[in-house]
């Protein structure tokens, strides 16, 4: 295929763009954000691999329209810049953007009337299976378990609690009863009384190059199970979003999510 990429320039561009290039697929065109030291380079200073390459651009339709789909792993900002040039074409649009407000996240869901568009905080295919064993966990356990979340990244991740973390938040108020309406409770400190039991712990570590973590705990007063998975490399989240571009060709316009990618 003919891939484009928003982000070019952040650290999961350069890994969406060397899985792309393992896989056969061709850089057709790269954006990144105003004053990247990348544009107007060549995507081959970014992963010198393969024969094929192309230029660093900001957000513009004569480049969009050389691409089958593209990826986005940039801003908020920079991803309603790409809808708004890319629904009128019907391009497929693949998103790992995190940091959405409410009424944005409502956003993406009218754009996808007009154009196929995949959003998923996590484009890890095991991330994918978490969502779903925590919806299944959720649905099969009532209030005799609490219920927290832990999630841990790199110092440089700018917002908390992550997109990921948002999302098992969703799952679980979803499917799990009398959580609907549930408080978040992000951290404690102090003396704050005990545990209600409408609330979900929210636990944010930032340090080092932790690529990602996540855990769900359910705890009763007689046992404990943890969902968790860690991933060791940025590959894992790249893989997963070429893999999710792979099935969006030729996808009709819609809202689609990496579940559908997996067949769940």
């Amino acid at each position: 295929m003919k891939i484009g990429i928003c982000g070019a320039g952040g650290r999961m561009g350069a890994a969406i763009l060397n899985i792309m290039i393992e896989k056969g697929h061709a850089p057709a065109a790269a954006f990144d954000g105003p004053g990247s030291r990348l544009l107007s380079k060549s995507t081959s200073d970014i992963v010198p691999a393969g024969d094929q390459h192309c230029r660093v651009s900001l957000i513009n339709s004569d480049d969009i329209k050389k691409t089958e789909g593209i990826i986005d792993f940039s801003s908020p900002a920079a991803t309603f810049e790409l809808i708004k040039l890319m629904a009128p074409l019907g391009i497929p649009l693949v998103i790992g953007t995190t940091g959405f407000s409410d009424s944005e996240l409502e956003d993406l869901q009218k754009a996808s009337t007009e154009m196929p568009l995949l959003f998923s905080p996590n484009m890890s295919l095991a991330v994918n299976l978490l969502f779903k064993l925590t919806e299944m966990a959720s649905s099969s356990l009532n209030m005799d378990y609490d219920v927290e979340i832990f999630e841990a990244h790199h110092k440089y991740k700018k917002d908390a609690p992550s997109g990921t973390a948002r999302k098992l938040i969703e799952v679980i108020k979803k499917n799990m009863p009398g959580l609907a309406d549930a408080g978040e409770v992000h951290g404690r400190e102090g003396i704050v009384g005990e545990r209600g039991e409408c609330e979900i712990g929210v636990h944010a570590m930032r340090g080092g190059s932790i690529v990602g973590e996540h855990t769900v705990f359910f705890t009763s007063a007689d046992e404990r199970i943890e969902l968790t998975h860690r991933a060791a490399s940025r590959d894992t989240f790249a893989r997963g979003a070429v893999t999710a571009m792979e099935f969006m060709k030729g996808k009709p316009a819609g809202f689609y999510n990496m579940f559908d990618v997996l067949g769940l």
